[in-house]
């Protein structure tokens, strides 16, 4: 290593040497400065051509469904060009929040009560305009889960409901408890291991549209819930189909990446301190069982959830509890087609905790694997300030089940 950065020091004096007294004409004058810049460009699109840009893997359970989203959902088929000047995948994950564009989404918030006295604030796009379903009765429902600490303002979710509006498509954003601005009536959050909520929110979108043909998609977080959800129920969902994006399959390889150093320091302590802010604000709820103070010393979200979820809960250890949240677990049993969508390169779910051989034997599952494209991330186009893949992913995979979802039976 000290040889190379010897010979890189002497490579550079040479190289300032040269230009110094040999390029006396300018540098960009002479030629040499362009023929270095179109050397270095071609050099880099071949290497992206070569190494960056490639079609995702398409792992499935049934010949079926592959073909299927071949022929109705080809986005999943096709060559993923992630920014040629953000591939990398700390930088698509750090950059998607603040590049993308906030379009404008009107909600109508909606509490609805729970069995153990709470409330779950639920944010509705009606889709009133609806050319396509003027009938709301049998308006296609697509039900959103956000991440870890997200609502339905996140970019991401913005971004599925304006790219799919043009569709005709009912919406509606399921916020965790004491997340969206609502007060939290019970002493308790919520986990991606207890889908409790997530059952009474279904159970509440179907009873007031029965006839109208009902889906989700879940993101990180959302999708991990989605998918204990779904293993766990099985056939025996209203839903007709999911997706989930960017899932964390194994809970203990997620938390093992997240606290090497560097994603420690970019992305952990950061959604460390999101869940605190969040404790904090409801702190007069839980004092009787959760030791608050402790909870705000945590400097991860292992600690956090050892100290504050897993207690919440009632696991006897942190590791039984993220033994229940992984959903690579529950995979098998998912009884409804589900498209899942992941980046290897995604440092919140490493590649190597991906249940690809589980999901090959269930003809219901199809992971979709991209090489790039980071966590949530997926960006695309020199600018990627409207859609990314992930978003035009979700779009036609929801536009095939709901339009060709028959096939499949």
């Amino acid at each position: 290593m000290q040889r190379l950065a010897m010979d890189l020091r002497m490579l550079s004096r040479e190289l300032s040497h040269y230009l110094e007294h040999q390029v006396r004409v300018g540098f960009f004058g002479s030629g040499v400065g362009f023929s270095l810049i179109l050397g270095f460009s071609v050099a880099y699109a071949c290497y992206y051509l070569s190494s960056i840009a490639k079609k995702p893997q398409l792992v499935t359970g049934g010949e079926s469904f592959s073909r299927f989203l071949q022929d109705h959902c080809p986005v999943v088929t096709e060559t993923y060009y992630p920014t040629v000047w953000c591939w990398e995948s700390r930088g698509q994950t750090l950059l998607r929040p603040f590049i993308t564009s906030k379009p404008l989404v009107q909600y109508r918030n909606e509490l609805i009560k729970t069995a153990d006295g709470g409330q779950i604030s639920l944010d509705w796009f009606d889709n009133d305009n609806s050319k396509h379903y003027m009938d709301a009765s049998t308006r296609p429902t697509v039900l959103l889960l956000p991440g870890l600490t997200g609502t339905s303002k996140e970019s991401y979710i913005l971004h599925m409901i304006h790219l799919s509006e043009e569709l005709g498509y009912r919406y509606v954003v399921f916020n965790n408890r004491g997340v969206a601005g609502e007060n939290l009536l019970t002493p308790r959050t919520y986990c991606c291991s207890n889908t409790e909520d997530l059952e009474t929110v279904i159970h509440h979108v179907h009873s007031l549209y029965p006839s109208a043909p009902f889906l989700a998609a879940g993101v990180s977080m959302g999708g991990m819930l989605l998918l204990n959800y779904l293993g766990k129920i099985g056939p025996k969902t209203p839903l007709k189909a999911a997706a989930t994006f960017s899932v964390g399959w194994n809970t203990f390889a997620c938390s093992e990446s997240l606290e090497k150093p560097l994603n420690w320091l970019l992305f952990n302590y950061y959604l460390t301190t999101c869940l605190q802010s969040s404790v904090n604000k409801h702190r007069h709820m839980f004092v009787k069982q959760i030791d608050v103070d402790h909870v705000m010393k945590a400097k991860s979200i292992r600690e956090f959830d050892k100290r504050f979820t897993s207690v919440m809960f009632g696991y006897r250890t942190i590791d039984d509890y993220y033994t229940d949240a992984s959903p690579n677990r529950r995979l098998k049993s998912v009884g409804i087609p589900v498209l899942c969508l992941n980046s290897v390169d995604d440092v919140f779910s490493p590649s190597h905790a991906i249940p690809i051989e589980t999901a090959k034997q269930n003809p219901n599952v199809a992971l979709v694997l991209t090489s790039y494209g980071g966590h949530i991330g997926f960006l695309e186009g020199i600018w990627p300030r409207q859609s990314t893949y992930m978003d035009r992913v979700f779009k036609q995979f929801v536009q095939a089940m709901i339009e060709h979802g028959h096939e499949l039976k």
